[in-house]
């Protein structure tokens, strides 16, 4: 999001501009544009718009490369506007004082422009017209469904975005006095946000002018701000706002959990205490692979990941480090690669240390392909490999990679892949701990069918004789969801009958593909040793089952239940 806060004369004056603001959005999505991402979209509001004008303009994609196509169709128009219809320049919405751009991107649910953000409540009046964009998931949809029933709307979605729209809008209604005038905003989001269970950042544009940016109480979801007397920004990335500004970190802030930042119509910027205090529960996920890895802290926090993995990783190598070599699977484990290699220089082992990038990620393939069939086909070309640096038969490959979560990349086209160089052994090594648990917050893994952590420690159950276990622990869940039994983590009683190496043994079981030849190791960051790597972020539930939100329980109930019933699906 991105406000204006000087008249727009100033931005054509000093920059030769009348698309300042427009410009500094898009470089803003360049520099949090991922893998993976499925939409886009980019809304603009013209302040003191001409009545009989739009006084906003949403633009969306959901194409194959979806920003660089909303990129450019919007500079086709400003291009014709600038050729054809000069004058209309200063009533063009996209060329206004206030913008909000999203990235999407959907691990569930449906696709397509309408998916995408921003969403809009349209109304004829400009201070009831809302556009909203956000990062968020939230685990009480069906509560808030109702909600809205019981209050007379007719909501024509239960997706958590929608409905975060409607009854934010509800809620504005309700506040909105006699002379329509702008009621408190702050007051009105924490009316609305105290029915949400769950992950949000969200940022809403007025028609009016008025904006806000709002942040869960837990610090799930990230956010940064900064304000001048040009501008006030705010994304969910630091470094992105660091690029477009050129800022050093320490000028980029963090908005506070449970905080708002909010915007009046003429620029002024307030920061407000909108929700009550809860445990500071940031997303450790996020640092490990969702955010990029040139945000200073989260570079160093990934480089200790790799760090702490070498001590297991020396155990693994029976013939020494001088018949060892080192690589990565790209992209996002590359900096745990960096900290590993770093540890094991400064052990001064007077060994050569052989390294390289053996995994070449093919760009002509996409990270992410929603369907599950697709994926799995995929999956098995997505990489190449680079020949002549592994000696067949003597050597070690110690391959590291950011998190192992289905397992299906490994075993069905990494592995095959290493194996056909003919190393000795194949050590997989794994900055992320074993995902034992769902997660309703980010990573938006309500199936217990997607872990194979999950699958492996049933596993461990039948070769133990002791599925009995995971009969009593499914009753316990069906219980606790029928308000019969406290609502606690039933998974974790099941996970403690057995040690970590044992878990680890049986993920590696289910990871070697048949006819693999080399000998297989796999190795896993615990989540003590996590810990100590991201001390500032302590939300690691689908490690440890330790949910912020009384909606993770019912989530981790509910996804027990759906998986001895062979529901697959997500758990919310």
């Amino acid at each position: 999001m991105l406000r204006l806060r000087k008249k727009p004369e100033h931005y054509l004056c000093k920059y030769n501009t009348e698309f300042y603001g427009y410009q500094k959005l898009s470089l803003l999505l360049e520099k949090q544009h991922n893998r993976g991402q499925d939409g886009a979209g980019i809304a603009g509001v013209k302040l003191h718009q001409e009545p009989g004008r739009p006084a906003f303009q949403m633009e969306k994609s959901a194409r194959k490369m979806p920003l660089a196509n909303l990129l450019e169709r919007i500079g086709g128009q400003i291009e014709i506007l600038k050729k054809e219809h000069p004058e209309q320049l200063p009533y063009y919405p996209l060329a206004g004082e206030l913008l909000l751009g999203h990235l999407r991107y959907g691990t569930f649910g449906i696709q397509g422009e309408a998916a995408c953000h921003p969403f809009v409540r349209e109304s004829t009046c400009l201070n009831r017209t809302l556009l909203m964009a956000g990062n968020f998931n939230l685990t009480n949809t069906i509560e808030i469904f109702n909600q809205l029933l019981e209050t007379g709307h007719h909501p024509s979605s239960k997706q958590d975005g929608a409905l975060i729209l409607h009854l934010i809008g509800h809620c504005l209604e309700q506040a909105m006095t006699k002379q329509n005038k702008q009621t408190d905003i702050v007051a009105v989001l924490k009316r609305a946000a105290e029915s949400f269970d769950g992950a949000f950042t969200l940022c809403g544009i007025f028609g009016d002018g008025h904006a806000f940016a709002l942040r869960d109480a837990n610090g799930i979801r990230p956010a940064f701000y900064y304000v001048n007397d040009e501008v006030a920004v705010v994304a969910s990335e630091r470094p992105a706002i660091q690029t477009a500004f050129d800022l050093f970190p320490e000028q980029v802030q963090e908005l506070p959990p449970g905080h708002a930042l909010t915007i009046d119509q003429d620029g002024g910027v307030e920061l407000s205490e909108c929700l009550a205090p809860k445990p500071i529960r940031k997303c450790v996920f996020e640092r490990i692979y969702f955010s990029r890895g040139n945000d200073a802290d989260i570079h160093q926090e990934r480089k200790a990941m790799g760090c702490a993995l070498v001590p297991d990783v020396l155990k693994n190598l029976a013939d020494g480090v001088e018949n060892a070599f080192f690589s990565y699977i790209p992209n996002t484990a590359q900096i745990s690669f960096h900290g590993m290699l770093e540890a094991l220089m400064k052990m001064q082992l007077n060994k050569p240390l052989r390294f390289g990038q053996v995994a070449v990620k093919d760009a002509k393939f996409r990270t992410f392909i929603a369907d599950a069939v697709a994926r799995e086909d995929f999956s098995m070309h997505v990489y190449d490999v680079t020949y002549g640096l592994i000696r067949p038969g003597l050597d070690t490959l110690v391959v590291i990679d950011d998190s192992i979560v289905r397992g299906n990349t490994v075993h069905n086209a990494i592995l095959p892949m290493l194996d056909r160089l003919s190393p000795k052994k194949i050590v997989i090594a794994s900055a992320a701990p074993p995902i034992c648990y769902p997660d309703c917050y980010g990573i938006d893994m309500g199936s217990l069918k997607e872990l194979i952590a999950f699958e492996a420690v049933v596993d461990l159950l039948k070769k133990s004789g002791r599925t009995d276990l995971l009969e009593r622990q499914v009753a316990q869940a069906r219980a606790a969801l029928k308000g019969k039994a406290p609502l606690t983590d039933p998974l974790r009683e099941i996970y403690g009958a057995f040690s970590f190496d044992e878990l680890v043994q049986a993920i590696a079981e289910r990871l070697r593909p048949t006819g693999l030849k080399a000998e297989l190791a796999v190795v896993f960051q615990t989540p003590a040793s996590l810990r100590k790597c991201c001390p500032n972020h302590t939300g690691d539930w689908y490690f440890t089952g330790d949910y912020p939100t009384p909606g993770g329980y019912r989530v981790v109930n509910q996804a027990l239940v759906n998986y001895l019933e062979h529901v697959n699906t997500r758990a919310y």
